[in-house]
């Protein structure tokens, strides 16, 4: 089963960088990427990409009208394809049964339809998205209900283990690449078939290999601790304001120890991004439905902690600045969910503005990256109302604009550019006492105080 035509359903966050990086390193393979919308289509076809990810401009220009093509036309994709990524969304459920907890599979299931719908002789179909375990069952299903009598299907598990900020390097250079089939002659050749593309340029002792099952279920399990080690470090930043310790101190001790290491132990306001959230609602979901209870209510109180960590950030705010906002000017740097994306889906900074804004602060919100009308969407969409986004929202040009006669500054997003502002430049354009919240422990502590600062940094005592 040699690959020779390949076609992605959906341009998002993971098919679009995905699809380049494989169109970038296997010339032969001519990569087609599918979405029914016809702006983002354009915007790939354009200079200024829809995803902004460091490198990724330059990894779509080299095969961009060469073997990467991005089209609305889906149908004929699907047709002239040996090999189809499923890579369309699966929001979590926000009605009915497992509403708030299980993944919405509508796009999955349309997908599937049409695939069976347009396709002839043998496909290979991937699932990409991040999905429940057994979602492939569902998947031979459809396709076996609907397909033509010419066509055959061999359904793989393929999770993306991508970190939006590094994807092209993750993509270029991955701890590993999972895939799991089928332990029958024609799915053992169709795994073969997905492990030479990626062995172009990968290691095959990176390229994992195992059964759907565990396939589908490790990219849940892989996201859900990398939160888990999040909610952990951040649970012990409040005991060390608590206690006067320094929890980036604590951080280095315990992350020596070769058992533990020391990523994702860096304190925050709290974890974001399309992932963490909902796999870890989803893995609850899982747990209640196979009637585990108690592995269900472990990994909610990941979630939980999560949660609080926002929630007590903005009452530090609250409560330093004489336990009223009204009226009071803000400085807000970092909206993105991370640096070095533009992507704020479940970023903390949206939830930490909604109540900031119900205690009637004025925001004065910058962000490099992020549009300011996708910030007040973000904000519309989380429940303040359009008539306080326009009254209480400023979206400014650069840090300056946003601290000048600010009460406070709080910096939510980890951006480079924060580590090396003119601070003296800030204290003078603030308000005194310039109060400043570090919720990414990015700024210098010790200089914020000596420049005359009234600082609080996450994980660290008064």
């Amino acid at each position: 089963m040699k690959v020779t035509s390949i076609c992605c359903l959906g341009a998002g966050y993971v098919g679009g960088p995905t699809m380049a990086m494989i169109a970038a390193k296997c010339p032969d393979i001519r990569v087609t990427v599918c979405d029914m919308n016809q702006g983002r289509i354009d915007a790939w076809n354009s200079d200024e990409l829809p995803v902004y990810e460091p490198g990724l401009d330059e990894v779509v220009r080299s095969a961009r009208g060469r073997n990467l093509h991005f089209t609305t036309e889906i149908k004929q994709s699907i047709a002239e394809a040996d090999l189809i990524f499923v890579s369309v969304g699966t929001p979590t459920k926000s009605f009915g049964i497992g509403a708030g907890r299980a993944a919405d599979l509508r796009y999955i299931e349309a997908a599937a339809r049409l695939i069976a719908e347009v396709s002839h002789g043998n496909k290979i179909i991937v699932e990409k998205s991040t999905i429940p375990v057994k979602t492939a069952s569902a998947i031979e299903a459809i396709l076996a209900a609907n397909a033509t009598t010419e066509a055959t299907f061999q359904v793989l598990s393929n999770p993306e283990f991508l970190a939006e900020g590094t994807a092209v390097r993750d993509l270029e250079s991955p701890d590993r690449i999972l895939i799991g089939g089928k332990p029958t002659p024609e799915g053992e050749a169709a795994v073969e078939a997905l492990v030479s593309v990626y062995a172009n340029w990968i290691p095959r002792e990176k390229i994992i290999t195992t059964n759907l099952w565990s396939s589908e279920l490790s990219k849940l399990v892989a996201n859900a601790f990398l939160a888990q080690r999040i909610s952990s470090i951040n649970s012990i930043s409040a005991l060390c304001e608590a206690t006067g310790a320094d929890v980036d101190e604590v951080a280095r001790a315990i992350g020596t120890d070769s058992r533990i290491g020391p990523k994702f132990l860096k304190s925050s306001v709290g974890f974001g991004g399309s992932c963490f959230q909902k796999d870890l609602l989803n893995l609850v979901y899982l747990c209640e439905s196979f009637g585990l209870p108690q592995a269900a209510d472990y990994w909610r109180q990941v979630i939980a902690m999560n949660d609080w960590q926002k929630s007590r950030f903005v009452e530090k705010i609250v409560r330093t600045l004489f336990n009223t906002l009204v009226g009071k000017r803000i400085a807000i740097l970092g909206f993105a969910f991370k640096k070095d994306t533009n992507d704020t889906r479940e970023s903390p900074a949206i939830h930490i503005c909604r109540d900031l804004l119900h205690e009637r602060a004025h925001l004065a919100i910058y962000d490099p990256r992020v549009p300011g009308e996708t910030i007040r969407a973000d904000l519309l969409e989380a429940g303040v109302e359009a008539s306080i986004i326009d009254e209480q929202v400023e979206i400014c040009p650069d840090p300056y604009a946003a601290a000048e006669s600010a009460h406070a500054l709080a910096t939510l997003t980890e951006w480079d550019e924060f580590r090396t502002l003119d601070l003296a430049r800030i204290r003078d354009l603030m308000l005194k006492p310039a109060f400043v919240f570090d919720g990414r422990a990015i700024l210098p502590h010790d200089e914020l105080q000596a420049l005359g600062f009234s600082p609080f940094t996450i994980g660290k005592g008064d």
